[in-house]
């Protein structure tokens, strides 16, 4: 399981264009690739096609990562590490833009956890799938308690039907 945290609105969509004065120069390209772990390769691919580009550019047109910038390439590379394609990234970001309208960096502002091909949120207590928004309910502590309970009974290992309440006829649904 990988944990990684979402780049920013303006990131995700478009270099923002900004000049950025000496005072506030940002990070350069080397300086990004040795602080994130990025290539070079992959950091020129991921600017132009826009998946984290700079928040600026220098007046000669060098471009510029700020420190949020840095924070979302390297989720984005931690995410690629842990088995994540580009392509489920760059859904991931569009899914998390239209379903948090208030989160403005998804890369920088939230938690995410890899586990495969599934990419989780946590946001103040809930998670859910990135892609669908689907609330992902597993109630660990009471999975816990149960487990501690069955093993103060004297039992080394609980069995699966110990930890789980039964499934009453009225609660599955037939289909057909």
């Amino acid at each position: 399981m990988t944990f990684a945290t979402l780049p920013s609105r303006a990131v995700a969509r478009a270099a923002c264009g900004k000049v950025m004065s000496m005072a506030d120069a940002g990070f350069t390209n080397r300086q990004v690739i040795q602080i994130t772990g990025v290539t070079p390769r992959q950091l020129v691919y991921w600017r132009r096609t826009r998946l984290v580009a700079p928040s600026g550019t220098t007046p000669g047109g060098h471009a510029r990562y700020a420190f949020q910038d840095l924070v979302a390439l390297k989720t984005a590379k931690r995410l690629i590490d842990a088995g994540v394609s580009v392509q489920r990234i760059r859904k991931a970001i569009a899914s998390l833009l239209r379903f948090l309208p208030r989160v403005d960096r998804p890369l920088t502002e939230l938690s995410l956890v890899a586990t495969g091909d599934v990419v989780l949120v946590f946001q103040q207590g809930v998670a859910f799938e990135a892609l669908s928004g689907q609330e992902w309910i597993l109630q660990v502590a009471d999975v816990e308690r149960e487990a501690e309970r069955v093993r103060a009974q004297g039992r080394a290992d609980p069995l699966q039907g110990d930890l789980f309440a039964p499934w009453e006829e009225s609660t599955v649904r037939k289909t057909g």
